[in-house]
């Protein structure tokens, strides 16, 4: 279990550098229970809650913005674990909309894969609040 937890800190520590300014967000999420959450140049997503930690890698975005509205579309791929056993991988699938400069919500469905005692498919989900620095 202590190697899944190194592991997912190792992916998310490796890439810090590639962090510009203005690319580095803080907030606070329900996804692993209530979750505080760094993304790094909206492409890594590091989330450690009550009940686990998760970490994403977002490599597809898309625009669905409008005049009115800024909103855009992502697909990732990442683990998770919780604090207790279950572990496995997940495919988040979601929404980032800009509510003002700086501060965006974003929504995500997760298919996952839980690995504790077999593989065992599941549907997992998230909602929160960012600040961009």
């Amino acid at each position: 279990m202590k190697f899944q937890f190194i592991a997912l800190g190792a992916l998310c520590i490796s890439n810090i550098t590639v962090a510009k300014a203005n690319d580095v967000a803080i907030g606070m999420a329900f996804d692993q229970g209530l979750s505080a959450v760094v993304e790094l140049g909206q492409q890594y997503r590091l989330t450690v809650g009550n009940d686990g930690i998760a970490a994403d890698y977002l490599f597809k975005r898309g625009d669905l913005s409008s005049p009115q509205m800024s909103i855009d579309w992502y697909v990732g791929a990442g683990a998770w674990a919780e604090w207790e056993d279950e572990f496995g991988v997940r495919v988040p699938i979601g929404l980032d909309w800009a509510v003002a400069p700086n501060v965006g919500i974003y929504g995500q469905l997760n298919p996952q894969v839980n690995f504790y005692r077999g593989a065992e498919l599941q549907l997992g989900a998230a909602l929160g609040v960012i600040y961009r620095f």
